[in-house]
């Protein structure tokens, strides 16, 4: 998962992340580090807080932007 990248592009804090989508920093730090993994409502929410796709999200693709 390209969360870490994405957070670190952005300058935000996993504690600053974790408190805009409602969960804890121990959680973002276990997506980060892969002990863990995102839900479908997390992903659709990380996704749209960093204005990519999920899959960009996930590294199936380089594009970040959704094709519509």
């Amino acid at each position: 998962m390209r969360l870490k990248e994405l957070r670190k592009k952005k300058k935000v804090s996993q504690l600053k992340l974790a408190l805009d989508l409602n969960t804890s920093q121990n959680t973002i730090s276990r997506y980060e580090t892969g002990e863990r993994e995102a839900d479908y409502k997390m992903l659709i929410a990380l996704a749209d807080y960093f204005d990519v796709s999920i899959d960009y999200l996930l590294g199936r693709t380089e594009n970040p932007k959704m094709n519509i």
